[in-house]
């Protein structure tokens, strides 16, 4: 039996759920760096081990917290009760986060790096639970990529707020203390974040029941994941998408500044732009996903993102429109693929419970996100590395030209190529729409206590990109 139709209202629900991610992590990722080292007097080579050693921590907690989640029974469902939970706590711990002690150099050391572990396990409660519940609400794997578009679409107006009003607001609240300023913006902002959780809790519905619940060894479900191929190779995808996005993201301000030679009016128009030609395409993705079979528009994306970035390196950068409107075109396509991307995680735990008769949603997304810091980190490291090469001085008002190359190619070339490899990995992936119906079918035959079918996955018919009736 076909499960539920997924409404505009729980459409919108789930995207504020990113939405309070965002006001949270985004802000974190955005602005921490800078706290530590200008206002809480921390020396960057020991942020630099801050973050590092929180990754690390990542690598244990994620799989634990997938583990527990999946494991949960409420009457509210596994994943949705941590919406409702676990915020609370969350705001609390960026405030903490964000709150400048008069102490000692040691005991300062000491505090930072306990309030960035309290908020990184917090917010790992909540954003791997969020993420599974996308795999939940609903089986069709087309409604999917809808739901998630709007996801990425909300995490768009987090990212426009945040841009606009963190830094005024520091000053407003702040009276001139930086540090106090800080600590009040961003409890506001883990204040916002609560609502938006708990608006998503309130609007969303888990549907997708596993074929089994029995609960088995945190060891034999890792096996289980290791034997799907699918949420191998989706991991690649999560951990070449994250790259090449954020590669291209930090390094735009760099771009804007010493490329473009941009004024701090132009800065922020460019960068503007960037985010909602994101948000403009995760809304328009469900569109082609209607008409064409996902794995192909995505791998589509990639290739005109990777042609885009190509023809990015030659555009005539003193042009500050021509160049901003090329920037938000290749983030518009970006922004098509980054839903469908996230929907085929969901699908690639459908395989895997279809092959090996074991549904671990929490798991397998806590793997993605996981992947996904991965490629945050390593964003940051190229960015400071080719600054590094391309002598880089901060604080000139012009750089070098092998710094304003290095510039150039952290913006153009090199997420180029790791765009194109995406759609090699993609085109690896395999579960098309055709597949993912019989999949799809083959599950719900289970789950009504009928016979599994013998059929073989690779063997399904690939599809074709012709438009579907209606």
């Amino acid at each position: 039996m076909r499960q539920n139709r997924v409404t505009l209202l729980e459409k919108i629900g789930f995207g504020m759920g990113d939405a309070g991610c965002n006001m949270s992590f985004a802000a974190v990722v955005m602005y921490l760096s800078y706290f530590y080292t200008d206002i809480y007097g921390l020396s960057p080579a020991l942020v630099g081990v801050i973050f590092i050693t929180m990754r690390v921590i990542d690598a244990i907690t994620d799989p634990i917290m997938g583990f527990v989640a999946d494991r949960t029974r409420t009457r509210w469902g596994k994943y949705r009760p941590y919406l409702l939970w676990v915020p609370i706590p969350l705001a609390i711990s960026i405030f903490l986060l964000f709150t400048t002690p008069n102490w000692s150099d040691g005991a300062k050391v000491v505090y930072a790096f306990a309030t960035y572990f309290l908020m990184s396990v917090l917010y790992t409660s909540v954003s791997i639970p969020y993420c599974s519940l996308g795999g939940v609400v609903t089986d069709d794997h087309k409604a999917r990529v809808s739901f998630q578009s709007w996801r990425f679409f909300f995490a768009g107006v987090a990212y426009l707020i945040l841009t606009a009003s963190l830094l005024p607001l520091v000053e407003l609240l702040g009276g001139g203390n930086e540090a106090r300023g800080f600590q009040l913006t961003m409890g506001l902002m883990g204040i916002i974040a609560l609502f938006m959780f708990g608006f998503c809790f309130a609007t969303t519905r888990e549907r997708v029941e596993p074929i089994s619940e029995e609960r088995k060894p945190l060891k034999q479900s890792l096996k289980a994941l290791v034997k799907n191929e699918r949420w191998l190779i989706i991991l690649g995808i999560t951990f070449l998408q994250a790259t090449q996005f954020f590669l291209r993201q930090g390094a735009s301000i760099y771009f804007a500044t010493y490329v473009m030679m941009l004024s701090a009016g132009g800065i922020s128009f460019f960068i503007t732009a960037a985010i909602v030609g994101k948000m403009i395409g995760a809304l328009i993705s469900p569109w082609f996903t209607s008409r064409f079979s996902k794995t192909h528009v995505y791998m589509s994306t990639s290739l005109i993102i990777t042609a885009g970035s190509i023809g990015l390196f030659f555009m005539p950068f003193e042009q500050m429109m021509i160049t901003t409107l090329a920037f938000a075109l290749v983030n518009l396509i970006n922004g098509i693929g980054t839903p469908i991307s996230w929907s085929m995680m969901a699908d690639a735990e459908d395989y895997g419970e279809w092959k090996t008769g074991e549904r671990n949603t929490g798991m397998a997304f806590s793997g993605n996100l996981f992947f996904l810091k991965v490629g945050l980190a390593v964003a940051g490291g190229l960015i400071g590395m080719m600054l590094a090469i391309g002598g880089y001085e901060a604080g000139v008002e012009a750089q070098s030209a092998s710094a304003v190359l290095a510039i150039t190619l952290m913006m153009t070339l090199i997420p180029a190529l790791i765009t194109l490899a995406l759609a090699g990995a993609v085109w690896r992936f395999r579960l098309d729409d055709t597949r993912m119906d019989a999949i799809r079918t083959d599950l719900e035959t289970r789950r009504s206590g009928g016979n599994a079918s013998s059929m073989d996955a690779e063997a399904f018919p690939t599809g074709n990109m012709a438009p579907r009736p209606g």
